[in-house]
């Protein structure tokens, strides 16, 4: 074999080498690929993002929250730990502080009950600072009893009309007085009697009534 011959059989014997390598190092993925790989973050799913991008709003984050019986309320006092409370909405919609003694707070925003409970503690305070916070509510609930395919609770989602809670009941039996129907709503103490009539309420023709926390709507017969 000449020289010639020689170098062009090494020539060849490079290249297909190399081919073989390069076709192996695809197949089984090179260091470099592997690495690439594992460095290189994955993007987000649509369920991930989803999940990221959510925000949970406690109802008692809204403005126009009003507190009921069961929530959990930290009022501060600043510069007074004496008077800093942490408490709890009694059943009979009120709570108890250091000079102050029982407050109904059931119904009041919370920045109501600040206002109140700032001009309350002026006779033992000088110029008091006071901040409320619900640190825990309860589910808004209002009752219906009578002559409803449902009697019982019900949960208060967002503003919600006296028909569409009577909806959530069942709707009305056969025998119920539908222009008869008062919503009893505790106001400071009293009672308040707000009648309702479900049948102008169906034609559009009534006054929209919204129920409230602690309502009990009465159906008669």
């Amino acid at each position: 074999m000449t020289t010639t011959e020689k170098h062009m059989t090494y020539i060849t014997f490079l290249r297909s080498t190399a081919a073989g390598l390069i076709a192996a190092s695809v197949l089984s993925g090179s260091p470099g690929f592997a690495q690439v790989a594992r460095t290189t973050p994955a993007p987000p799913t649509n369920s991930g993002s989803a999940a990221v991008d959510a925000k949970v709003t406690s109802p008692a984050q809204a403005p126009d929250y009003r507190l009921a019986p069961g929530d959990k309320l930290r009022i501060d006092v600043y510069k007074d730990e004496q008077l800093s409370q942490s408490v709890q909405v009694r059943p009979d919609g009120k709570i108890t502080m250091p000079f102050i003694g029982d407050v109904t707070v059931s119904g009041l925003k919370p920045l109501d009950l600040r206002d109140h409970l700032t001009t309350a503690l002026k006779d033992f305070v000088n110029n008091p600072v006071v901040t409320v916070v619900v640190v825990e509510a309860t589910a808004p609930t209002a009752y219906i009893v009578g002559e409803v395919n449902h009697p019982g609770a019900v949960t208060i989602q967002g503003k919600m009309t006296i028909l569409q809670a009577l909806a959530i009941a069942g709707g009305l039996k056969d025998f119920a007085n539908a222009k008869g129907i008062r919503i009893l709503r505790t106001n400071e103490g009293r009672v308040e009697t707000i009648p309702f009539n479900y049948k102008a309420a169906l034609k559009g023709t009534g006054d929209e009534v919204y129920i409230q926390a602690g309502d009990t709507v009465v159906v008669p017969d």
